[in-house]
C-alpha cells in the first residue's frame, strides 16, 4: 500500500472509516499492518484521528485447539449477534509460516456467510511470526473498527503457545473452546488458562457428541471450583455449545452481557482497559528498543548469531556482548550530539 501523502488524504481515510466506508475500513487497516518505516506517521495520525470515536465496542477473545471448530463456531455466533441488529467484525489472526513468512489468510473462505453480510467485517490477519499468531497491530485494528461503528470485535486466536495469554490483554472477555473426547479432558486445559479465561465452552456438544460434551464441562467445573478466580465479582461459568446447530450461544452471549455489566457496576472494567493500554504501550516501548537495538549492531548481530550457532559463544554473553556495543553506539552518538560545533572561551 502507499501511504497518504497529506494530512488531508488522513482525514479522508479517517473520515469513510467513521462513516462505515468497507474500503475505507480495509485500506485503514492495511495501513494500520504495513511493516515499512514511512507508514508509521500516517498510522498514528490516523490512529489519533479515529481514537476519540472508539472504545465503545465488546471486545471478545476466543481461542482453542485447532479443529476445536473456531471459525464454525465464530460465524454462527457473528450471524446470530447481527440478526440481533449488532455490527460484528471479525479478526481472525492467520498462522503465518515461520520459514517462508506465508499465511493462510483462509477465514473469508471458511466464514463465507458472515464475511457477505453487510453487517458484518472478517478481516483475515497474518501473524507475521509474532507471539502465538497474535499480530503487533491487533489492538490497532480494534481501534479502526469501533470507530468504524462495529460494537462487537471478535478476536480469534490460533490456540497455540502463549497467544491466549496476548489476546487476553486486549480483549474484555475471553473465551476458551474445549473438546470433549480427546483424552483426559482435565489434561486439556492448563492454569493458565484458567487464570485468564472468562468463560470455558466445552464445543461440538451436539448429535452422539452432547453427552460427552456435558461430562467433559463438569470436569472443568470441578477444576474451575478448585482455583481462585482473578475477579472478585466473577466466576468463570462452563458452558457447552454447538458451532454448527447454534445451540448455546444465546447463553454464551448472555455471559458476555452480564460480564460487561457486573465489571462496569464493579469499575473492574475501566481498570482493565487501563491496565490493557499500559501494557500495550510498554510491549510497544520492547518492539521499538528491539528494532533499534538490531539495526545500530546489524553486523556484529549476525556475527553472534555464528558464534552462539557454532557453540563458540554463550547466548548470555553474546547478549551482554551487544548490549554493550549497542551502549558505546548510543553514547557516541549522544555525545556528538551534544558537543559544540566551536570550542566556548
Amino acid at each position: 500500500m502507499v501511504a497518504p501523502a497529506s494530512h488531508g488524504d488522513i482525514d479522508e481515510l479517517a473520515a469513510g472509516v467513521r462513516d462505515g466506508d468497507r474500503a475505507a475500513i480495509g485500506r485503514a487497516i492495511t495501513l494500520v499492518e504495513s511493516r515499512r518505516s514511512g507508514d508509521a506517521e500516517p498510522t498514528q495520525e490516523l490512529l489519533r484521528a479515529l481514537l476519540p470515536h472508539s472504545a465503545g465496542a465488546h471486545r471478545v477473545g476466543i481461542t482453542g485447539v485447532p479443529g476445536v471448530g473456531k471459525s464454525t463456531l465464530i460465524e454462527q455466533l457473528g450471524t446470530t449477534l447481527t440478526r440481533a441488529g449488532h455490527r460484528v467484525a471479525v479478526l481472525a489472526v492467520d498462522p503465518t509460516s515461520a520459514r517462508w513468512g506465508g499465511s493462510i489468510l483462509g477465514d473469508k473462505t471458511r466464514m463465507t456467510s458472515l464475511a457477505n453480510d453487510p453487517a458484518a467485517f472478517v478481516r483475515p490477519s497474518p501473524a507475521a511470526g509474532e507471539l502465538g499468531g497474535v499480530t503487533r497491530v491487533t489492538r490497532e485494528s480494534i481501534l479502526v473498527l469501533e470507530a468504524a461503528g462495529f460494537d462487537v470485535v471478535l478476536v480469534e486466536t490460533v490456540g497455540v503457545g502463549q497467544s491466549e495469554t496476548a489476546v487476553a490483554d486486549m480483549v474484555d472477555f475471553f473465551v476458551v473452546l474445549m473438546l470433549a473426547g480427546a483424552g483426559d479432558d482435565l489434561q486439556g486445559i492448563k492454569k493458565g488458562i484458567l487464570e485468564i479465561a472468562d468463560l470455558i465452552a466445552v464445543n461440538k456438544a451436539d448429535g452422539d457428541n452432547k453427552e460427552r460434551a456435558d461430562a467433559a464441562a463438569n470436569n472443568y467445573r470441578l477444576a474451575l471450583a478448585m482455583t481462585q478466580p482473578v475477579s472478585p465479582t466473577w466466576t468463570p461459568p462452563v458452558i457447552v455449545c454447538s458451532g454448527v446447530t447454534g445451540d448455546g450461544l444465546d447463553t454464551l452471549w448472555g455471559h458476555v452481557s452480564a460480564h460487561r455489566r457486573v465489571m462496569s457496576d464493579s469499575g473492574e472494567f475501566d481498570l482493565r482497559r487501563a491496565d490493557q493500554r499500559v501494557r500495550w504501550m510498554h510491549a510497544m516501548l520492547d518492539e521499538r528498543m528491539r528494532a533499534r537495538l538490531t539495526a545500530g549492531t546489524a553486523g556484529l548481530l549476525a556475527d553472534l548469531e555464528a558464534d552462539v550457532r557454532a557453540d563458540r559463544q554463550t547466548p548470555t554473553a553474546a547478549a551482554d556482548h551487544l548490549m554493550a556495543a549497542f551502549e558505546r553506539t548510543a553514547q557516541n552518538s549522544s555525545s556528538k550530539a551534544t558537543s559544540p560545533s566551536m570550542p566556548i572561551w
